[in-house]
């Protein structure tokens, strides 16, 4: 058994998101934000489906519900935890919210911006560049996506 990490607690309400997602059909990805504290001052899953939209992402949701509760858009001091390595729309929205910290489970080798395909979070070019924590809890993270989309594909769907 290994010793649990700093971040498996905060990733395990990630997870609880991620599988809130699945009652609207949508692929379970869910996050929080944590203040500096490690307070949760947002959560998100994906409501893409739900919510037919194209911008509803997991961390695009936790995002928006952190800054409406504290009040700004400028996030820093906080962390943002999702279960799947963000694309380029959510690790654009990482950077430009100023979160200090990125924390995700599962890489993503079709759709990741932080390492993957691109690392935008890390462009010298911008402004902001959060610290970055890969691979937390990854093994639920991808047990989760690969149990969706191997129902799905056996459904005859997406």
């Amino acid at each position: 058994m290994t010793t649990p990490g700093p971040w498996d607690d905060a990733m395990r309400l990630a997870l609880t998101e991620a599988k809130a997602a699945l009652e609207g059909d949508d692929v379970p990805v869910g996050a929080v934000v944590l203040d500096a504290s490690g307070t949760v001052i947002g959560t998100g899953r994906n409501t893409r489906e739900a919510h037919h939209d194209p911008t509803g992402h997991a961390e695009v949701v936790a995002l928006r519900a952190a800054a409406a509760a504290r009040g700004e858009w400028r996030l820093s001091g906080c962390t943002l935890v999702v279960t799947l390595e963000p694309c380029t729309m959510c690790a654009g929205a990482v950077v430009l919210s100023r979160v200090d910290r990125l924390v995700f489970g599962a890489y993503d080798d079709k759709l990741g911006a932080v390492g993957s395909l691109w690392d935008v979070v890390r462009d010298r070019r911008l402004n902001h560049r959060p610290e970055v924590v890969a691979g937390v809890l990854a093994t639920e993270s991808t047990a989760l996506l690969d149990g969706f989309f191997a129902a799905h594909r056996s459904a005859g769907l997406r």
